[in-house]
């Protein structure tokens, strides 16, 4: 489990820094993202915006409590108009697959 705490500038900047990672490799790192950068709307860019949100109000972040941020979060948009179901089930996975590499750019805080 990763200690952090919530007002830790080092926090923000490692989570805000891990999500940017992970939407540039979502968008350019994948054979598949040249497809993707032509189908992604705002709301995917919303939708990770209100995880790294979530996530930085949390005390304790571990990969369940990620997890369920994700989920969370993607029930609200499931019932949009403008969202691609399919594409929302891909962000999600793609997402909580990328756990491991977010863990190591948090910043731990000393016990």
């Amino acid at each position: 489990m990763v200690k952090n705490k919530t007002n830790s500038k080092g926090f923000g900047i490692g989570v805000t820094t891990a999500l940017a990672a992970l939407g540039a490799y979502y968008l350019y790192g994948t054979k598949e993202g040249r497809q993707r950068r032509a189908k992604v709307r705002g709301w995917v860019l919303k939708m990770k915006g209100e995880v790294l949100e979530e996530i930085e109000k949390m005390k304790d972040l571990n990969e369940e409590a990620y997890n369920a941020v994700v989920d969370n979060v993607a029930k609200r948009y499931k019932a949009a108009k403008n969202v691609d179901n399919k594409e929302l089930e891909k962000v999600s996975k793609d997402l909580k697959r990328h756990w491991k590499e977010l863990k190591t750019k948090i910043p731990k805080t000393e016990k």
